[in-house]
């Protein structure tokens, strides 16, 4: 049985801050750790002529440099991370309560978009800049590493 690391305290953290469905994919091949969730856009018995229910699925990718291989556009954000040092239970906090504004700024942006007929698209996005201010003030104190198995 492997040692999980950072993962154990992840899912504690978005078990906490995130309303939505997710899950946590480990990949120890590529060196990469993928959460993916789910926005519950509409159900189909709301909705005349909607032949299934409408989600949304964004995925997010942990991943160690110079090791995993990913394709940066399959993601809404990617984070690289040091293996032996990994992250803090209070960046896992942070990031866990940021994921949740933005999915749920996600949900309320593809709302709208449904309801605005002259909409072209809509793409959800991670603010980098935003993100990286609230670490600024971040005090981190234990760390937990990327897994071992």
């Amino acid at each position: 049985m492997g040692k999980y690391g950072f993962l154990s305290v992840l899912e504690e953290e978005l078990d906490k801050h995130l309303d939505y469905d997710y899950a946590i994919n480990w990949d120890k091949k590529n060196h990469a750790v993928e959460v993916s969730f789910v926005l519950d856009i509409a159900r189909k018995e709301a909705i005349e002529g909607l032949e299934e229910d409408l989600v949304l699925e964004e995925f997010l990718l942990f991943y160690q440099e110079g090791k995993s291989r990913f394709d940066k556009e399959d993601y809404l954000v990617t984070i690289p991370f040091e293996a032996k040092k990994g992250f803090s239970k209070e960046w896992l906090a942070y990031f866990s309560q940021f994921l949740q504004e933005t999915a749920q700024t996600g949900l309320d942006g593809v709302l709208d978009f449904l309801m605005d007929e002259t909409a072209e698209e809509f793409v959800m996005t991670w603010d980098k800049a935003r993100f990286e201010a609230g670490l600024a003030n971040l005090k981190e104190t234990v760390f937990y590493p990327y897994p071992r198995y």
